[in-house]
């Protein structure tokens, strides 16, 4: 991070508390600072419903992030998301997953899409959890089962992989140092292709991952010499594990059209005991890691002046991005959707007229106990719902408070529906699994399942 980040980041909530302005930030400061502040306020205040948010709309909206706004600010409101997409706990049921939503759909593909894939992995597990929290509890609890006592598999292979490589003479003379990094597949990245692809969880074939990344020795040709280690790390590797060949690609002599680098893998880890996913290793250079990280960042951090033809192009890119969601906007408007939306509106109202007795507009505290006394039940419901629904606290109900309510138990109700329809996928899937399981492990997950389920 730079000065300017490190400064409008400690600064950006003392300015919206208006402790302080941009203006007095840029006199002091400087107008680097100011100008990134500007961006991040201009970056959370974009406007969308997110209960209207299709597809179609939520990419024009990433792309509008990613070419209208300074890339460094887009940043930080990612960073900004997690950390509120960490504490969700203290908010109502509705909010946690409208934010969850929003998340999915801008915020998770808008981090991968600048490199930030580790935040991108979290904040869609996080989001997975609070709209889907028994499909999430079924997934979680079977990812678990691949453990292997106290320690996951997945550090077992790591260690063992990272042991040998130091071991090797052959690798130690070109390279200065090795690390390896491991991972589980994320929560909503199984689910997806388990339930889109229709996959059998044993065939998730990249539920655990290794990294190696490499140091080469600083000597006249570091490029050659990394791409050899490279090379010969891949050797190593089908010398411990049974390569799946089909699954190999090579991407150091053939990069990706991105400029990406880097040798794929996939070996099978089974013992005789007890078969198991495949793992999937990647194998590359530190120059080639970062590069891999950072391409799609380096290239939105780009200043030029408008005479600039990549600022040109940029320009372009911005216009065309206001006009992609300018279009989806007006397509919304269609005849289908405005008689659906009608027949809903009419719906409620006659549920609010029944309501109001009176026929005043508004709901009293008196007409809602009639109606809940009619209904048998206590007068103190009713005066828990009124706290509930009147927003403006007037003690009273409008008709907009109680649309609003309305619209929230429907949201509600849809993801709680879905909710139930993918567990109900999931546990056909997962207690399905094809082999004799002699570790005790799918016993260990059953017995782990059922009383997370109970307590939920």
């Amino acid at each position: 991070m730079d000065a300017e980040v490190i400064s409008a980041s400690i600064l950006s909530e003392v300015v919206e508390a208006n402790a302080i302005s941009i203006y007095e930030v840029r006199d002091q400061i400087g107008t680097g600072t100011a100008h990134l502040l500007h961006e991040i306020f201009r970056v959370k205040n974009i406007p969308f419903k997110v209960d209207v948010l299709d597809d179609e709309t939520a990419a024009s909206l990433r792309k509008f992030y990613l070419t209208y706004y300074d890339i460094r600010a887009v940043i930080m409101d990612l960073v900004s998301k997690l950390d509120e997409m960490r504490h969700l706990d203290h908010l109502p049921r509705y909010r946690q997953q409208i934010l969850s939503l929003q998340v999915l759909k801008i915020y998770s593909p808008l981090a991968h899409a600048v490199g930030a894939n580790q935040l991108s992995l979290e904040l869609e597990d996080i989001s997975f959890r609070y709209l889907f929290p028994g499909s999430y509890i079924y997934l979680d609890s079977w990812l678990r089962s691949h453990e292997n006592g106290s320690k996951p598999l997945i550090d077992v292979y790591k260690e063992q992989l990272h042991r040998t490589l130091k071991d090797d003479l052959v690798l130690a003379r070109m390279v200065d140092d090795v690390y390896v990094k491991g991972r589980y597949k994320s929560r909503y990245s199984m689910m997806k292709k388990l339930l889109r692809d229709g996959r059998k969880p044993e065939e998730v074939n990249d539920v655990l991952g290794l990294r190696v990344i490499l140091v080469p020795n600083s000597v006249a040709n570091d490029v050659e010499v990394g791409e050899k280690a490279c090379y010969r790390t891949s050797n190593i590797i089908r010398s411990l594990w049974k390569e799946i060949p089909h699954r190999t690609k090579d991407y150091i002599a053939r990069p990706k059209e991105n400029g990406y680098r880097s040798l794929h893998m996939a070996v099978d880890v089974s013992d005789s005991d007890q078969r198991r996913p495949l793992m999937e290793i990647q194998i590359r250079t530190m120059d080639m890691d970062g590069s891999a990280n950072a391409g799609t960042a380096s290239h939105s951090l780009y200043k030029g002046g408008l005479t600039d033809p990549k600022e040109a192009k940029r320009l372009k890119a911005i216009m065309m991005a206001a006009a992609d969601l300018a279009a989806i906007r007006l397509k919304d408007l269609s005849s289908n959707k405005h008689q659906s939306l009608k027949a809903t509106t009419n719906q409620r109202d006659r549920v609010f007229c029944l309501l109001d007795k009176n026929g005043d507009g508004m709901i009293s505290i008196e007409e809602l106990m009639e109606v809940m006394e009619e209904l048998g039940a206590p007068g103190e419901d009713a005066e828990e719902m009124m706290q509930l629904l009147d927003s403006n606290s007037d003690g009273s109900l409008s008709s907009d408070e109680f649309d609003t309510f309305q619209k929230q138990v429907e949201f509600m109700r849809k993801w709680e529906d879905r909710d139930n329809e993918y567990k109900s996928l999931l546990d056909e899937k997962l207690h399905d699994l094809p082999h004799q399981d002699t570790t005790g492990l799918i016993q260990l997950y059953n017995k782990e399942l059922e009383d997370r389920l109970s307590s939920h």
